[in-house]
């Protein structure tokens, strides 16, 4: 490792912290404010109960819960490819959530917002395959919208 290699990472936590950026989950960052303290709105569905197992896997379970989220999902599928004989191969499952958090104690909305996304399968295989694919193919998505949730929770200016 050169000189200069050295030099450049003991020097950019110095440049990180020069810029005002702080640990998410540090003192006083916008994670310790979120961490076991958010309760999600029950699911009504495989999509709902998919992104809520992720966001609560992330967040933690609440004891006792400051804030409620609730997320309205909305999903289409739309097919890509299509093959000589007019049958689809590739399928395209778009994904929307709108997210509202509010603080339990007020009632009032602290932050909301909308996440939008994509995952693709594809259905060349046997029944069996295409269905298993499209169920992948659900999780991956409810998995990116949830991290996309929260991380403009992070982003977010919550209370403590």
């Amino acid at each position: 490792m050169s000189l200069l290699d050295r030099r450049s990472i003991l020097l950019a936590p110095l440049a990180l912290a020069a810029c005002g950026f702080t640990p998410v989950y540090g003192p006083g960052g916008s994670g310790s404010a979120l961490r076991n303290r958010v309760l999600v709105d029950e699911p009504d569905d495989r999509n709902g109960y998919l992104l809520t197992r992720e966001i609560e896997e992330r967040l933690g379970r609440p004891s006792p819960a400051r804030f409620g989220l609730a997320v309205t999902i909305a999903t289409v599928e739309e097919g890509l490819a299509i093959d000589p004989a007019g049958n689809t191969t590739r399928f395209n499952l778009l994904g929307a959530a709108d997210f509202a958090l509010r603080d339990l104690q007020g009632g009032q909305i602290v932050t909301s917002g909308r996440v939008e996304n994509f995952t693709g399968y594809s259905a060349t295989g046997t029944t069996v395959a295409t269905l298993a694919s499209a169920q992948d193919a659900q999780e991956r998505l409810m998995r990116i919208l949830a991290e996309q949730i929260i991380a403009r929770l992070y982003a977010a200016q919550i209370p403590a």
